[in-house]
Formats: structure tokens, sequence, C-alpha cells
């Protein structure tokens, strides 16, 4: 990776990042992948190794470009060859900026350089918004599957709304995954369902996180989760429990201690599909220490 470079993005991102409160709007090019989407589109296009646009606090591999390291400088083609696998990308929107003579941002210079990496080799995908209106709309793109259903993002760890700004984002929009590799041999376009990539990814974090829990020794392995007297739960609470099939073979205090923590995280506002996705690995972690 090439030396960082300070510009002018990259500073105006940092001010907004220190300010105090925020303004929805403000967010700009800074939503996030919700996890069980990413591991989604993961399963199907990946592995991912590479964040191609991203920070230590939204980036989903380890090895990522942050805006200092302006991505559209970097040889992605050699970084994959060394990471052996596929890029991901949930690109940046706003206007084309540059500094000394480097474009940082602007979409029809991301996708240029895109498929200048595509020509050098390796799999690059997008998330990007379906606006086949555009200029910058990737018409080169080896594969392009149209999302069915809109897509909400998070917002990013920093976001701290003013007051009477809302907490969260309930927008969404049409979004598309767009597949760069010149050695793709499937279909130029296809169709998937959003619950279809979030069931994926829920499935494929809720193994992640009984393989790591089984990784640790047993008396470690059971997440410590507050004592509580409580039956009387929101029906949220009892929405998303009824989802979990293996909940009733549990014994009670187990049953309590499951929906006290969906509760939490009901509390902490995370989205459905997570809060399912740790409520069955905790479940499961519950079952094989009773068997």
């Amino acid at each position: 990776m090439k030396d960082s470079i300070l510009n002018p993005y990259s500073t105006a991102l940092e001010a907004l990042r220190a300010k105090s409160t925020h303004k929805l709007k403000q967010v700009g090019d800074q939503w996030r992948t919700p996890d069980p989407l990413w591991w989604g589109i993961n399963s199907m296009f990946g592995p991912f190794v590479l964040d191609l646009f991203a920070d230590a606090s939204n980036a989903k591999c380890d090895a990522f470009y942050t805006a200092e390291d302006n991505a559209l400088v970097q040889d992605w083609s050699q970084r994959l060859a060394e990471l052996n696998g596929a890029a991901y990308a949930n690109p940046p929107y706003s206007r084309a900026s540059q500094y000394e003579g480097h474009y940082i941002t602007g979409m029809r210079h991301i996708i240029a350089h895109t498929l200048a990496m595509r020509e050098a080799g390796g799999r690059y995908v997008f998330l990007i918004k379906a606006a086949t209106g555009e200029v910058w709309w990737p018409e080169d793109a080896d594969h392009i599957a149209f999302i069915r259903g809109r897509i909400g993002f998070d917002l990013p760890t920093w976001y701290r709304p003013e007051p009477g700004q809302p907490e969260e984002s309930s927008a969404g929009f049409g979004a598309a995954v767009a597949v760069f590799d010149k050695t793709w041999r499937g279909p130029k376009f296809d169709y998937v369902s959003r619950y279809e990539l979030e069931r994926r990814g829920s499935l494929l974090i809720a193994h992640i996180e009984r393989a790591a829990a089984r990784m640790i020794p047993a008396a470690q392995s059971i997440p410590v989760v507050p004592e509580t007297d409580n039956n009387v739960w929101p029906a949220e609470v009892q929405l998303l429990a009824g989802q979990l099939p293996q909940l009733a073979s549990l014994d009670t205090d187990h049953q309590r201690k499951v929906k006290h923590h969906i509760n939490r995280m009901l509390l902490e506002r995370q989205p459905s599909a997570e809060i399912i996705a740790a409520a069955q690995s905790l479940t499961a972690t519950f079952g094989d220490h009773a068997q």
C-alpha cells in the first residue's frame, strides 16, 4: 500500500466525525452495509478479502483502503493476488474531487479504475444503486444481479444525532450487485431477493458464532447474560422468540436469558436479522451444554 495521501476529502471527513452532533443528511458516503446483507453477498460472490472504500470503524475485511489511502491510486489486482480472494465495495457517491492530479471520489472515475483493475485480473464486487440512467452505470460489468426489495443501510458508528434528528434511518432504495471479473462465465443479468441474501448471511453469522463458541473453553463459552426473574416481555420480544424453534426445548431459566438478550438488543436498536442470529447462537449454545 502506498503512503497515505492527505487530501481535502479526508480532512472534511475527519472534521465531520469529530463533531459532537450530526444531521442525518451529513452521513453522506458513510452508510454501512448491514452484516447479514454483506455475508449473503459474500457467500454468493466472495470470499471477500479486501474492502475498497472503508475505514477502521466500518471495514468488512481485515485489508481495506481508507480515504487517506485513496483507492483510485492503488493496484487492487496486485493486492488481491497477495490476499487470494475477491474485493468488495459499497462505493461513495459524492461528486468527483481531486487532489494532486488524482481523483479521490466520483463514480465515473471509480468505475473506470475498476474496469482497469478487471483487465489486470481479480474479482471486484460492488453493491450499488440500481440507477441505470446514471452516466456511471456499469454497462461493462460482467454480471449484474438486481436485488428484489429495497435496501437499507446502517448508520456510521460515529453518528450522534442532533436533537430532533432520527437515531436510525428506515430509508432504502433499489440496489444491484455488480461483478467485474473477466473470468466470469455465468449470466450477464440475474435477480436475487434481499430476503434470500439476508437469510444466507444470518445463517453464516450463526455458524461463525457457534464455531467461535466451541473454540473457547466450556467454562467461558456461554455468554454472560444477567440474571433476571422477569417473565413478562414486550410483544416484539415474543415475536422474535417465536422464530426460534429450539427455544422451547430449553429449561425456563435459559429461555428467560435468551429473551433477556433479545430485549437488550432491541433496546440497542439492533437489526432484527442480527438479533435472531445472535439469539439462535445463544439458544444452540445453551442446548449443547444441556446435553
